[in-house]
């Protein structure tokens, strides 16, 4: 939910357009760092979500994210693109066909990383791997780029893996991500945290890198055989 904070007449607020700007993200990105409260926002009277500039500027320089600097409101008027409420409903472009499969591993465990990279890497070019030490992380390197993949540990620092999943729920452009929750928890216990979410697909631990790789590689062969 959209933090309440107070518009004084001098602080400069931007629009979700102009913050996806600053960012080099998607608007859809943008609303889903808000309501996991990376971004605190507002919303006018007219229920418009208005970020703080300060607190766009600060995660660019923290994350090293960075897209175009936004323009001034009269420029934007000057060439008609004055943002309104329907930029708010714009989509996560789905990622395109004929490329390789995009897994997101999340983990704070550096060795195990590095088991999973070598295991994957009989795939070559088919498979791009990326990594992640916390949920929160994660989220930035999806908004970044969506992967095909989230492989995740629910032990991680700060934002655990089951609120960095049900954070990814609230996002419906992300429906067809595919979704490892490798745990050692029973399915009662995982209902006592919250559940997951219907994408996640559980893996007891202890489980092998190479194994991994194995259902990895199921999802490849789907993957080429639906193109």
């Amino acid at each position: 939910m959209s933090q309440v904070i107070p518009l004084g007449p001098a602080a400069r607020m931007l629009t979700t357009r102009e913050a996806a700007t600053r960012l080099g993200v998607s608007l859809r990105t943008v609303q889903l760092w808000v309501e996991a409260d990376i971004l605190p926002a507002a919303r006018t009277p007219g229920g418009h979500r208005r970020i703080p500039y300060n607190a766009v500027e600060a995660l660019a320089l923290s994350t090293g994210l960075g897209g175009d600097t936004p323009p001034s409101k009269a420029a934007i008027l000057r060439k008609g693109r004055l943002a309104t409420h329907a930029d708010d409903m714009e989509r996560v472009e789905e990622p395109p066909r004929g490329r390789a499969l995009g897994i997101l591993l999340v983990a704070d465990d550096q060795h195990w990383q590095e088991q999973c990279a070598a295991a994957l890497s009989v795939y070559g070019p088919a498979v791009e791997l990326r990594t992640a030490e916390t949920g929160y992380l994660a989220l930035l390197q999806i908004g970044q780029k969506a992967p095909d993949v989230v492989i995740t540990h629910l032990e991680l620092p700060g934002l655990d893996g089951i609120a960095m999943l049900r954070t990814l729920e609230r996002c419906e452009s992300l429906t067809n991500l595919r979704v490892l929750v490798l745990t050692d928890l029973t399915d009662s216990e995982l209902m006592r945290k919250g559940g997951l979410p219907s994408c996640a697909e559980v893996v007891r631990q202890p489980v092998s890198a190479e194994a991994i790789a194995l259902r990895v590689g199921r999802f490849l062969v789907g993957q080429r055989a639906s193109r």
